[in-house]
């Protein structure tokens, strides 16, 4: 047995006897399933191409920050964003793969990714947290009251309708409340409405599971990332009998602390998933 076999088998036995698994994910899983925020790739030109060369934009996330012309023009990019990666999305083999390793036990997700596809492939929204917001909701844009709307039906509505990046001026959404300007619900100022209700579900998890054997399971988080890495790793620190696991291609990063219950899998997210699946069906 080669030293992969054997890291793949000493993983797979601290999932089996996991009381439940906390998973938090970022860009690097976005990526794998086609989704690159920061990319002008093939994929890009192929959906923003007329925006590109009219506007000058870069990559997804310089459009969802872009400070748009008009809100016609602002709802003509998210509508046109959110129908391709929401509207169009079918569940990929990632996700069909983590399902899979999650299996029957209890878990919890968080995310800085927005474009909701763990709910959409059936992992329960009332074990998400997507700590920077999500696509499929919004809120007014100066934040004058704290409720959150659903925004996919609209959305979809939107992109049926829009022509040169723009929408028809009377399909704009505008404040219930104030008749302002209304937002994608995702962080981009300091006027994010924040899911309290989600963070203290979180909360809860952890309570729940405190002293027991949690597997932190971490895809696609680079070493910088001080919003969901860093907090891992110091659950894992708090908790004697946590195991974390971290994939990500390219750049693996375990702090000292916790190396001895660590395991750092450096690769595909996809064929990793794919070969932990396998493993645990044996």
């Amino acid at each position: 047995m080669n030293d992969k076999d054997m890291k793949f088998n000493e993983i797979a036995e601290k999932i089996r006897e996991a009381d439940a698994i906390l998973i938090g994910a970022s860009n690097g899983l976005s990526i794998t399933e086609g989704l690159h925020l920061f990319a002008d790739n093939q994929a890009f030109e192929e959906l923003f191409g007329d925006l590109k060369r009219k506007y000058g934009l870069q990559c997804i996330l310089h459009g969802m920050g872009a400070h748009w012309p008009s809100e016609e023009e602002k709802w003509g990019f998210w509508s046109r964003l959110i129908h391709h990666y929401c509207g169009e999305y079918k569940e990929t083999p990632v996700m069909a793969d983590l399902k899979r390793v999650v299996g029957e036990k209890d878990y919890f997700i968080v995310t800085s990714n927005g474009e909701c596809h763990f709910e959409m492939c059936g992992f329960d929204p009332g074990k998400i947290y997507e700590i920077e917001g999500n696509w499929l909701t919004m809120q007014c844009a100066s934040r004058c009251h704290d409720t959150v709307y659903p925004s996919f039906e609209l959305t979809e509505k939107m992109a049926a309708a829009e022509r040169d990046g723009r929408i028809p001026s009377d399909m704009v959404p505008r404040c219930p409340v104030c008749g302002g300007p209304m937002q994608i619900h995702m962080e981009g100022d300091r006027n994010l409405i924040p899911d309290t209700a989600s963070k203290s579900r979180m909360e809860a998890f952890f309570q729940k599971y405190h002293g027991k054997k949690l597997v932190i399971l971490e895809l696609g988080i680079g070493w910088r990332n001080q919003l969901i890495k860093a907090p891992l790793m110091s659950l894992a620190a708090q908790e004697p009998e946590a195991a974390y696991i971290t994939v990500n291609l390219g750049e693996i990063y375990i702090s000292d602390e916790i190396r001895e219950k660590s395991y750092g899998l450096d690769g595909d997210l996809a064929a990793i998933l794919r070969d932990l699946s396998e493993v645990l069906r044996r």
